[in-house]
């Protein structure tokens, strides 16, 4: 079938333009694209057209009240050279991206690699005991009553018992601590949608490959992790690829309910919270535009990058 539609194609283009093909072939298949359409609509609605809005108002300083001034490149100027917090969520955002990004990336696969191993029942109730915090509506409540700031806290009251310390820790209100437990929260909750995405692909792949694997001279296990299960699977590396980089660069939400916003300092201050600020709480559409614009930037940039890498798995 595949090398008819193939031959088909073939012989139909020498006799016509590649837009007549392509009008051809939308007709002959008009019930699938009709069947995706609303797909696409919503799509391009909800996503397309807000991200080339936002790049047209970045050259504006729309406010939402007055009618937006054409600016030019006096946001990205400010931005970059007049504002000294930016600079310090820039730091921050690509402190936590490093090390939360490929951390909590490794470790879902480490994890899922792990777990595959287990016999079908027990894959089960392990997969939902690691996969549960990143759902559960309460993590920010037990790690706020962990490291409370008085002398109830778990932590500080364990402190105080063994001699540790004298007096309770300020633990999200000292900027020496709200970075690294920030961290840690964002750690723990990141076995999310790309640790089952590598759950399912380790299911997928086929077995026989590793038989195939062990006559052509695979001789351990991580020889077949490098030469059979990760070039097996990398359409689910990728996805997890851009959910980890989706969520380094987007962890604004577990500073702000945990150190409150902005953070004491700015010691968590990101380049979202910095988003948040001039969209949500000034109202200054153009310059959040321009701050939603370099963010997108850089996750793209990020995303290429780890392309390009994982094509490389297994070559």
């Amino acid at each position: 079938m595949a090398k008819q539609s193939a031959e088909y194609k073939a012989v139909a283009r020498k006799d016509m333009t590649y837009r007549q093909w392509i009008l051809k072939e939308m007709k002959r298949n008009w019930i699938a694209y009709l069947l995706i359409a609303p797909y696409i609509l919503i799509f391009t609605l909800f996503t397309i057209v807000p991200v080339v809005l936002s790049f047209v108002i970045s050259f504006t300083d729309f406010n939402m009240l007055q009618w937006p001034n054409i600016v030019w490149l006096e946001n990205y100027i400010n931005l970059f050279f007049a504002d000294d917090i930016f600079l310090i969520a820039c730091v921050n955002t690509l402190i936590f991206a490093a090390i939360v990004g490929p951390a909590s990336y490794l470790m879902s696969f480490l994890v899922a690699w792990f777990i595959n191993e287990l016999s079908p029942r027990v894959r089960s109730i392990i997969t939902l005991i690691f996969y549960a915090p990143s759902i559960s509506g309460q993590v920010y409540l037990i790690w706020g009553t962990l490291f409370s700031g008085d002398s109830y806290g778990w932590v500080n009251a364990t402190l105080i018992e063994i001699g540790m310390i004298t007096e309770p820790i300020q633990w999200f209100k000292d900027a020496d601590y709200i970075m690294p437990l920030c961290i840690v929260v964002a750690l723990w909750t990141s076995l999310g949608t790309a640790f089952l995405s590598f759950i399912a692909g380790l299911q997928g792949v086929d077995r026989s490959l590793y038989e195939a694997g062990a006559v052509d001279g695979v001789k351990n296990r991580w020889q077949e992790l490098w030469y059979i299960t990760l070039p097996s699977m990398r359409p689910q590396l990728m996805f997890g690829a851009i959910m980890a980089i989706t969520g380094a660069f987007g962890f604004g939400g577990v500073v702000t309910a945990l150190c409150g916003f902005p953070s004491v300092d700015y010691a968590a201050h990101t380049i979202m919270h910095h988003l948040d600020d001039y969209g949500g709480s000034r109202y200054e559409i153009g310059y959040s535009s321009t701050i939603a614009v370099v963010l997108f930037v850089v996750m793209i940039g990020a995303n290429m990058l780890v392309k390009k890498l994982i094509s490389k798995v297994g070559s």
